[in-house]
């Protein structure tokens, strides 16, 4: 019985291979299978990328060689310029030369004045200023107009009538204080007499909603105070010419303002208060007498 067992064991050993030349092929046949699906070609994805080639490189020179030449990109046209920035060079071209006819216009008629070093047209980047020395205008703090000036005042508003710019009257005193029962300070002096002149234009025709007075004060000075000449340079009406196309205002929407209304609150409680400039003074005219 122990011989007969042993034949038995043994013939079992001896087919086992079988068992292992199985698995074999069975993976064998799977690594064909996958080496089989990753070399077959999506047709139609092919033929997507064969179109896309074949579109691309159509218009590309080839040199003599059969080698793909270089290409050089074509720079971009200019862009040009929209027709209403070119509305807008025409308006301010026209405003230029407007500006250089009025000035040319005062020049003319305030001639011996400006011989006389009493009256200087200057022109800015936004019009054409005059600037009066107050001694021929105005007595020593008064600020009614003499009469010989009240003739050359009128020519000039006759030049200025002609013309829709606004106009702005700046009145302007030295540092010297002033304190009487008509003028308080400086502030109330300036503007009364920008405001002087303010009335003679109205008059004269041009509309008063060309027209705005501003008093200063001695708050924009032209040279220092310390000397007399600098002092009487200062004491002036200046009258500008404003030739700057004002832009149209955009509302200030009130939510999205206020989203950084609490980091400003905050920044605001921690800085010190800036100091605020000084405010010129507006008078408004004086009433008819």
């Amino acid at each position: 019985m122990a011989r007969r067992k042993r034949a038995e064991e043994g013939q079992e050993n001896h087919e086992r291979w079988l068992v292992s030349y199985a698995d074999f092929i069975t993976l064998l046949f799977a690594f064909f299978v996958v080496m089989y699906a990753l070399s077959s070609v999506n047709e139609g994805k092919y033929r997507i990328l064969s179109d896309s080639m074949i579109s691309a490189f159509r218009n590309v020179p080839v040199n003599s060689s059969g080698q793909l030449a270089l290409i050089v990109p074509t720079p971009a046209p200019a862009a040009k310029p929209s027709l209403a920035s070119k509305t807008q060079d025409a308006v301010k071209q026209k405003q230029r030369e407007s500006m250089r006819s009025i000035a040319k216009d005062i020049l003319e008629v305030m001639a011996p004045l400006v011989e006389q070093g009493k009256v200087r047209v200057l022109e800015t980047s936004r019009g054409v200023t005059i600037e009066i020395n107050d001694s021929i205008l105005f007595s020593p703090g008064q600020a009614a107009i003499q009469p010989p000036l009240a003739r050359a005042m009128e020519a000039i508003a006759e030049v200025l009538v002609g013309t829709d710019f606004p106009i702005t009257i700046e009145g302007h005193t030295d540092d010297v204080p002033i304190s009487n029962a008509q003028f308080p300070s400086n502030w109330e002096l300036s503007a009364v007499r920008a405001t002087t002149v303010l009335r003679l234009f109205a008059a004269a025709g041009i509309a008063p909603t060309r027209l705005t007075a501003i008093g200063y004060a001695d708050t924009r000075p032209v040279e220092p105070n310390a000397l007399a000449d600098g002092r009487a340079r200062n004491r002036r009406v200046s009258i500008l010419i404003d030739s700057a196309i004002p832009e149209k205002g955009t509302e200030v929407d009130l939510q999205r303002q206020g989203e950084g209304s609490e980091v400003a609150a905050d920044t605001a409680l921690s800085e010190p208060p800036p100091e605020v400039p000084a405010s010129p003074a507006v008078s408004p005219p004086l009433p008819a007498r």
